[in-house]
């Protein structure tokens, strides 16, 4: 449990030492105290949002993030997707436990369990995705629907097919 909120303990820490600062020794060491307070709470911030994305872990395969591109190594699948060439990032929650279902042109969807192994790792490179929306991600991850969500769409994703009925 402490693990997973680290980050906000962290800058927890940092932003009351930079309170001690401020209130403490003078007005010398005041400045570099409001600098540690903001960055504290800015840790905490991002800390929070970190924290909710992880899960409690210990599901099947792992998950390895390297120079922009995604691994998962699972006992009855796996592959890898470059984030530079995906299409679409959705959530499945018709799966037990949800997936997250990567998509990129001329390869088969990449299915990783939301807690598998290294899953938090996903954090930081779905951050990346230009145009996502890191707090409504989190939402659909928290809202545990039985649905299939797109969290994000790249520019050059295929337009779903219309249906005249």
């Amino acid at each position: 449990m402490l693990w997973r909120w680290r980050e906000v303990l962290l800058g927890a820490g940092v932003a009351l030492l930079g309170l001690w600062l401020v209130l403490g020794p003078g007005l010398f060491l005041a400045i570099p105290g409001y600098a540690l307070i903001v960055g504290g709470l800015g840790l905490v911030a991002l800390g929070i949002q970190r924290g909710r994305f992880r899960g409690a872990g210990g599901g099947a395969g792992a998950v390895q993030v390297v120079e922009g591109q995604i691994a998962y190594f699972g006992p009855l699948t796996g592959g890898s997707v470059a984030l530079a060439e995906l299409q679409q990032l959705s959530l499945e929650g018709t799966m037990f436990p949800a997936h997250w279902k990567l998509t990129q042109a001329g390869h088969p969807p990449l299915l990783i369990p939301v807690n598998a192994v290294g899953a938090d790792a996903l954090f930081d490179a779905f951050a990346a995705l230009p145009g996502l929306k890191t707090e409504a991600m989190l939402k659909e991850l928290s809202a545990n629907r039985h649905q299939s969500v797109v969290i994000w769409q790249g520019k050059n994703a295929p337009l779903p097919p219309r249906v005249l009925h």
